[in-house]
């Protein structure tokens, strides 16, 4: 998981700068996220993520609450942020993921955790689960670049 979640941030960063923070901020639709937007709650989705790998880690079972992502990302405010902040910031946080879960030991993977009430699943599942998240909305970013040329 540690090395796919690197290679997919070494080839979308350069994809994400090719973006103007116009196009960056544009939003599809009613109710749809712009690609802005969807980073910020990539990077959401990092910082919940990280309490669920360090704190997983240190104890066999825990549970965590799950969280409101149209309300995190509302408040802040991702839409009026930095266009290349909000690119580094994503890539910073996904290389430090990355790191945090080729950390992690066999045994530690083992580890259950609940997220938001769901039935607890093991930190392995947890982290191909992050990646499987990111790759998902990576190719909503894609669906973005198809559609606006």
């Amino acid at each position: 998981m540690q090395q796919e979640l690197l290679l997919l941030v070494e080839a979308y960063e350069p994809r994400l700068r090719q973006l103007s923070a116009e196009q960056a901020a544009f939003q599809p639709g009613p109710g749809r996220w712009s690609v802005k937007e969807i980073i910020g709650h990539l990077i959401d989705s990092a910082a919940n993520n990280t309490q669920r790998f360090v704190r997983g880690a240190q104890t066999p079972e825990l549970a965590f609450p799950g969280y409101l992502q149209d309300d995190w990302v509302f408040i802040q405010q991702y839409q009026s942020a930095d266009w290349s902040e909000l690119i580094a910031f994503w890539a910073l946080y996904q290389r430090h993921i990355a790191r945090i879960i080729g950390g992690l030991s066999p045994a530690t993977l083992a580890h259950r955790v609940a997220v938001g009430g769901q039935e607890p699943v093991t930190l392995a599942f947890l982290a191909e689960d992050y990646v499987r998240h990111l790759r998902h909305h990576l190719r909503q970013i894609d669906d973005y670049f198809l559609h606006s040329k």
